[in-house]
């Protein structure tokens, strides 16, 4: 489990590729794939409408590019909502994309 900034408990599920937070029934999520060794590409981003605009889709890109950088991971931002995050942040994350 990751523990974002803002004390929202992200869950990782190795098996379903995803990031995620909130109800069990409705969560937000950060989907991703694996398409090469050593490469994870972030596919999907989804927020309920009830959590939206409250860092959620923010932290869940926290924890997949803090989860990537811990194993050492290239990263690939598939999802247009990743892809805008890691270019603002750019100078935080340059050294982690994929080429």
């Amino acid at each position: 489990m990751y523990r974002s900034p803002i004390h929202m408990a992200i869950h990782h599920d190795l098996v379903s590729q995803s990031f995620t937070t909130g109800q069990a029934d409705d969560p937000a999520e950060l989907a991703y794939t694996l398409p090469a060794a050593g490469v994870i590409d972030f596919t999907h981003t989804f927020v309920p409408e009830r959590q939206r605009g409250q860092g959620v889709a923010d932290e869940l890109a926290r924890a997949g590019l803090a989860y990537a950088r811990q194993q050492h991971l290239r990263v690939r931002t598939s999802c247009p909502f990743v892809a805008g995050f890691v270019q603002r942040n750019q100078a935080e994350y340059a050294a982690i994309l994929d080429s």
